[in-house]
């Protein structure tokens, strides 16, 4: 992907488990939160915000948020206390305290009720919410205990084991389980021409 070239939406992804987890993987392959309008995609499909809602506010300083507590909670999550890990958690901890953005129900072109948001969000709290299902995830021994990083070839993503017998290998049976299943039948058939 060319330097200055918006991320289409369908690449980011919402498969990790958790909203903290996803933020991760939008640093693999490379930086996915490359633009505002980006950032915008990715705070609507992550379920921060419902479809429609007023992101206008958004700039590049919103950017600079999300790629920092970002970093901070990769290093909290990877990493064992030590070097660094105790100004993440600060750090962690000082965005969790502002109060997310604040839901309410509205009826609809239909009568059905729907979720939206009193207001435009800002980002500190749309931060505050990210943070927040971070302290959750890591302070919650049993999720805790499901974290795990993917078996892929140069997959960095993290993602919460909930399958059956906790088994689940891949970050996503259709991206790093394919290439895997692709390489193993590729060694297999060199194998047979041998």
């Amino acid at each position: 992907m060319a330097l200055g070239t918006a991320t289409v939406a369908y690449e980011l992804r919402f498969d990790a488990g958790r909203i903290c987890l996803d933020l991760l993987a939008t640093t693999h392959p490379g930086e996915r939160l490359d633009s505002t309008e980006v950032l915008c995609a990715w705070i609507v499909g992550s379920g921060l915000v419902p479809d429609g809602t007023d992101l206008t506010r958004a700039d590049p300083s919103w950017l600079v948020g999300f790629r920092e507590l970002r970093g901070r909670i990769g290093q909290l999550v990877r990493g064992a206390p030590g070097h660094g890990y105790d100004l993440a958690l600060a750090h962690v901890n000082d965005v969790a305290r502002t109060a997310p953005p604040a839901p309410r129900a509205a009826r609809d072109e239909d009568g059905v009720l729907v979720r939206e948001l009193a207001g435009p969000p800002d980002c500190a709290a749309l931060l505050g919410a990210v943070a927040r299902d971070a302290v959750e995830l890591l302070t919650d021994p049993v999720a805790r205990a499901a974290i795990r990083e993917c078996e892929g070839d140069n997959c960095p993503i993290v993602y919460l084991d909930t399958s059956r017998g906790r088994r689940r290998r891949w970050c996503s049976s259709e991206i790093c389980g394919n290439r895997e299943r692709v390489a193993r039948h590729r060694r297999r058939a060199a194998l047979s021409r041998a």
